[in-house]
């Protein structure tokens, strides 16, 4: 197969490029806060958030963190989620959080390989997010 019809990721593209880019990951937040919204067990923790700040940190951080450019100037994981953490934030939330990720990545066609890396980068937080 030449090049130009190749349709598989290279191998050295990072999992920003894999799933799409900038329009992928602002759609991916734009669905996923509106799952998280939408959700009794966890809404109440963004009641006081601007959403659309929100929105954007998080859009900056994934890109970041998924291995695109590197925008994100917010507070790292541990101080952004202290105010949760003393809310009652827990690993139900988080657990949550990151169905709601998984629902997301499904709904845009995301390949199960590329949304287990986006999975386990965001697990990576865990410890942070909580508090531990």
């Amino acid at each position: 197969m030449s090049e130009s019809q190749e349709t598989t990721a290279s191998p050295d593209q990072t999992l920003y490029e894999k799933l799409g880019g900038e329009a992928a990951v602002n759609a991916a937040v734009d669905i996923f806060y509106r799952k998280v919204l939408g959700d009794y067990r966890i809404n109440r923790f963004f009641d006081n958030s601007d959403m659309e700040k929100q929105a954007a940190k998080q859009k900056a951080f994934l890109t970041m963190a998924f291995g695109g450019p590197n925008n994100y100037n917010g507070q790292d994981m541990r101080n952004a989620h202290a105010r949760l953490v003393k809310m009652g934030l827990n690993a139900s939330h988080f657990d949550a959080v990151m169905e709601h990720l998984g629902a997301t990545l499904t709904e845009l066609n995301v390949p199960a390989e590329l949304i287990g890396q986006a999975a386990a980068i965001a697990e990576s937080t865990r410890n942070d997010v909580l508090g531990k």
